[in-house]
């Protein structure tokens, strides 16, 4: 049987990505590319015009003969060129993502020159790199990291353009979605209300690659796993192994990577234990290359003694068991099924993590020497986000209208989830 195709998700312009064209066209010439009308034939801006703020009143609830995006152009926009050159500046700063990519320097700033630019794409990124520079700094690491996995491994040209390419576009989606205001690592601070507008944005990518430019099929897929894991507990479909694309994985340990390198971190040791702590989250054929790259570097002075680290650490981890503990009482008293779907998502994230901490021999107690203070550093710091990301995860399962008995019952959940 054929398949039937997807509608048009794009005949409205998206109010967040319109704000953000529209920042954007306040510093750089972005024109109507066409005619734009409406699906009653109404002309609603003319080809060559410079977009201004008189669109987005033109525009309210509009539905349009073509996508916005496919009629918008910047002219003084990104060009292969700037990429080539967002790349060598990459690859000249000192930093731990910098030191994994310089092997390959040659060979990415090269297949940068030659990223095919769809201009939806040209459009999006031009915009974001004005309205939005943090993101367009994170499309920039992940299209350079996804090429040295790629290369790490030995993939050709072709294989190494295309991951180059995921990279590039896998938060586009970021645009259409509120309110994130462009923080590339929101995941990692985002409050779980805010969260559930976050987990829709793979597959709004997805759907943008797939039916406004002419990529090939395995990169919107990719775009649309790129926050999945391979043993179930991603987002946004909580896909299985077999159910991710190669390039999926390759993204999914791109952006884990990059995330796992914002703020204060200051060492690849933090990525590779993010990689690491629960085993089989992500493909080892692409886990490696991060963790060979962070043992290859000298390890940083960690900011506590090792002693206290023990503690804290030590303390986390019987943390995860009373936690188990605790959800198995509430998930007995539960009035409704999402509550219990929540607590049982919860109770298997925390064995996940409990189990897992052991058999990656990240957890080693005693066994710490005072060389090992960054690492173990980052395995605290890991714990007290995945902590953060179950409570969400639960809050997202259980949704709303729950009664206020479950209500209350979720909140005792992630109270206790919440790192002191």
């Amino acid at each position: 049987m054929a398949q039937t195709a997807a509608p048009n998700r794009f005949t409205v312009a998206n109010p967040h990505a319109l704000a953000v064209i529209l920042d954007a066209s306040d510093t750089r010439s972005i024109i109507a590319s066409r005619d734009i009308f409406d699906l009653g034939g109404v002309k609603l801006w003319a080809r060559e015009q410079p977009v201004s703020r008189e669109l987005q009143r033109k525009l309210l609830d509009r539905q349009l003969r073509h996508p916005l995006e496919a009629c918008l152009y910047a002219e003084d926009g990104v060009t292969s060129r700037s990429l080539v050159q967002s790349v060598e500046a990459l690859l000249a700063q000192d930093t731990p993502l910098a030191a994994l990519l310089r092997p390959f320097d040659d060979r990415l700033v090269h297949s940068a020159a030659h990223i095919p630019l769809h201009p939806v794409v040209q459009l999006l990124l031009s915009a974001g790199q004005t309205s939005r520079p943090a993101s367009f700094e994170h499309a920039v690491q992940a299209m350079a990291l996804a090429g040295a996995l790629m290369l790490s491994q030995g993939g050709d040209t072709r294989a190494l353009r295309q991951a180059m390419l995921c990279g590039l576009v896998h938060d586009l989606g970021e645009m259409y979605i509120d309110p994130l205001h462009g923080e590339a690592d929101a995941e990692r601070t985002l409050d779980p209300q805010t969260y559930r507008h976050l987990v829709v944005h793979p597959h709004v990518g997805r759907l943008l690659v797939e039916q406004l430019t002419h990529y090939p099929s395995e990169v919107a897929r990719a775009v649309g796993e790129h926050h999945e894991r391979l043993d179930g507990s991603g987002y946004p479909n909580r896909l299985q192994r077999d159910q991710i694309s190669p390039l999926g994985r390759l993204l999914a340990v791109t952006d884990a990577t990059l995330a796992a390198l914002r703020g204060d971190a200051r060492h690849l040791v933090r990525a590779s234990v993010a990689l690491r702590v629960v085993p089989g989250e992500f493909d080892l054929r692409w886990v490696g290359r991060v963790a060979d790259a962070a043992r290859e570097r000298p390890l940083p002075q960690a900011a506590c003694e090792l002693q206290a680290l023990r503690q804290r650490v030590a303390a986390l981890v019987n943390d995860l068991q009373a936690l188990e503990d605790k959800a198995g009482v509430l998930v007995l008293a539960a009035d409704t099924p999402a509550l219990r779907g929540a607590i049982e998502l919860a109770q298997y994230l925390l064995q996940r993590l409990r189990s897992g901490l052991g058999a990656s021999g990240l957890w080693a107690g005693a066994d710490w020497l005072a060389q090992d203070a960054a690492e173990v550093e980052a395995v605290q710091a890991e714990l007290e986000f995945r902590l953060l990301a179950i409570q969400r995860a639960a809050r997202l399962y259980a949704g709303q209208g729950l009664t206020p008995d479950d209500e209350q019952r979720l909140k005792l959940l992630c109270e206790g989830l919440s790192p002191a």
